[in-house]
């Protein structure tokens, strides 16, 4: 018997159950809800207001199902955004899976495909999905990834500490933010305390924002210039 099924959530969208971890991909409030509001407008929407920027890197750590980086490409390919797009996920997804998330509701048909018929190929080089997009899903541990590349945002969607504490040490965090550019922006849906101290010492300006259904609040950082 599988360990992954597909679950509906509270808005309509679906996400997938992991048996073995005890805990869904994305929030069970929605999961469109959560990406649309933690990740594309907390995260990337926030980083470009009231500029004119027309590149933009992203670097996610949990790709999951991919609705992150679906509703990201979907938004930078509409504003003629350049998009650079990392996925760090030890444990990717099949494309079969994915398919069955039925987030073709939520993204126009060729970004939908288009993401389909490169996700394998992603996982061995950056692949170019259309004249704005590209994505590399990184498939290895957290603590392994390494890069020169710097980032402009960091979506950080890893499961809960409850399930994964480990993703949340400061080890793990620590490491995640040394890829961000100054002025660069980290959100996650959690907020905790010890999250909030650690990225204050590294320099971090720390938000509480307005959470997704379900949450009151959520993280928001933007690292020092």
């Amino acid at each position: 018997m599988s360990i992954l099924s597909i679950v509906p959530t509270a808005d309509g969208s679906k996400t997938i159950y992991n048996a073995e971890i005890g805990e869904n991909y994305h929030s069970k409030h929605g999961a469109l809800q959560e990406s649309q509001h933690v990740f594309l407008n907390s995260g990337l929407r926030y980083f470009l207001a009231g500029t004119e920027i027309t590149e933009v890197s992203v670097l996610e750590v949990g790709l999951g199902t991919g609705l992150n980086f679906l509703l990201t490409a979907d938004f930078c390919t509409s504003k003629e955004i350049a998009l650079t797009y990392t996925g760090i996920e030890a444990y990717p997804l099949s494309d079969e899976m994915i398919a069955q998330t039925g987030y073709h509701d939520y993204v126009p048909a060729t970004i939908w495909q288009t993401f389909l018929d490169n996700y394998p190929l992603s996982l061995q080089q950056p692949v170019q999905l259309n004249t704005h997009v590209q994505l590399h899903t990184a498939h290895l541990q957290l603590l392994n990834y390494s890069t020169d590349q710097l980032f402009n945002i960091i979506y950080f969607d890893a499961f809960a500490a409850l399930h994964q504490p480990a993703m949340w040490s400061e080890q793990a965090i620590a490491h995640t933010i040394k890829f961000l550019k100054p002025g660069g922006v980290f959100v996650t849906y959690a907020i905790t305390g010890n999250l909030k101290r650690q990225l204050k010492a590294a320099g971090f300006k720390v938000e509480k924002a307005p959470g997704a259904p379900g949450k009151r609040e959520m993280l928001r950082a933007t690292k020092a210039l």
